[in-house]
């Protein structure tokens, strides 16, 4: 979609041309109505949520922000009224409420209120407004950088040099699982082989149709890469999200790993490891697969939407408050370093170098189709079958593809 493309422009020249120009932001006037938010539960997640809940003090107001956000926002906002006045989402996770009808438009609500939100930060889908993007996000190389000078490897820029450190890694004794990443089966999974897959080359669908284009010798060499990682991974990877991959990061037990750039941060405090972990954990920019050239990772942002189901006096105080919560009065030296920002005065810092350098490489948008989630959801379900060495790979892509296209067409994207 074009508002992909200017939302990622949009997104490199807030980070590559900073401002330090600070709007007045949004007011916190607000005596009714309720607000209550459904997110994930990273630091610049919590930020946003907490800055909201402050500005609407004066009436009912509360969140929930959990790694389980996606099993429970869809059931949350399909009540009338709504649970949740608003959901916190990405690219593909706004798909899902679009689809079933539960988010409104907000062209009204930023008319009223949001004057002052940059036209980067709207995303507009079929000529309305759907969401308030406030920060970009991507998943990129962190790596020990005391390691890799403990085996004398340069810092890796392709998978295929992060296989070559972490034999060396495990030979030498250091460690014997030393490469991470977010495997848990299910979205996590689904999500690594997207990053994978567009690595070499690949595309999802037949150009202008619901059809899927999986099944192919890149899907085969995108589940053939991460099979080859996970035998460098803990034992028990298919059960490790975002989560408890940084916490074997900060137990000391991994020195290369593919993890989101709103992740970084905490592994590179001074909280929850020694300081040989966190004083050397650094960014790097997205790896390659192959010999595409391209990289293997997707370019996200995040953002609130408001719930379809709620009354105008709930909306319109759930709106102040989250305009008020992405607004430059959220920005200080502690939520700075949170995430790549992308209200005015954001000044990027040195661990958000590697959303930055994944934007410089053109890095692809994950895809914001309507069908897209359906094929998310069977990469989830079928790759661990052949990680585990239960059938091939061809075999585990023409399942997925399988499910996909039962699901689409119970859906109506194919006849």
């Amino acid at each position: 979609m074009t508002m992909m493309k200017s939302l990622v422009m949009g997104t490199a020249m807030a980070v590559l041309t900073s401002t330090t120009a600070m709007a007045a932001g949004h007011g916190c006037d607000i005596s009714e109505g309720r607000v209550n938010i459904v997110g994930n539960e990273f630091p610049a997640i919590q930020s946003v949520a907490a800055a909201a809940l402050e500005c609407a003090s004066g009436v009912e107001a509360e969140s929930n922000l959990t790694a389980d956000h996606q099993k429970i926002n869809l059931a949350g906002m399909q009540g009338n009224p709504a649970e949740y006045t608003s959901a916190i989402v990405a690219n593909s996770s706004i798909v899902a409420l679009i689809n079933e009808d539960v988010v409104r438009p907000l062209d009204d609500l930023v008319a009223m209120y949001g004057q002052d939100i940059p036209a980067r930060q709207l995303i507009t889908i079929d000529g309305k407004v759907m969401a308030v993007a406030f920060m970009a996000n991507a998943q990129h190389l962190v790596y020990r950088k005391d390691v890799l000078e403990q085996i004398g490897m340069d810092v890796p820029t392709s998978y295929e040099e992060v296989l070559a450190a972490a034999e060396k890694i495990r030979a030498e004794g250091i460690m014997e699982n030393p490469v991470g990443g977010a495997y848990a089966a299910g979205w996590n999974l689904a999500e690594e082989f997207v990053n994978m897959y567009l690595g070499t080359g690949g595309q999802f669908f037949e150009p202008g149709t619901a059809n899927v284009s999986i099944n192919n010798a890149q899907g085969v060499e995108a589940l053939e890469m991460m099979k080859a990682l996970t035998e460098y991974m803990n034992p028990d990877y298919l059960t490790h999200d975002s989560n408890a991959t940084s916490a074997e990061w900060e137990a000391g037990n991994v020195a290369l790993m593919n993890m989101w750039g709103s992740r970084t941060g905490p592994l590179m405090d001074t909280e929850g490891s020694e300081e040989v972990v966190y004083s050397n954990t650094v960014a790097g920019g997205p790896l390659t697969v192959g010999d595409s050239g391209n990289a293997a990772s997707t370019l996200w942002w995040d953002g609130w939407t408001i719930a379809k189901n709620i009354s105008d006096e709930d909306a319109a105080a759930t709106f102040q408050a989250l305009a008020h919560a992405t607004s430059p009065a959220l920005l200080n030296d502690e939520t700075m370093e949170q995430a790549v920002w992308l209200m005015d005065g954001f000044e990027p810092q040195p661990l958000n170098e590697g959303v930055l350098a994944t934007v410089a490489a053109g890095a692809n948008p994950y895809p914001m189709l309507p069908f897209m989630g359906l094929l998310h959801t069977s990469l989830g379900d079928n790759i661990a079958d052949y990680l585990q060495g239960n059938e091939s790979a061809e075999q585990t892509l023409a399942d997925i593809e399988a499910a996909y296209t039962a699901a689409a067409k119970e859906q109506g994207f194919l006849q």
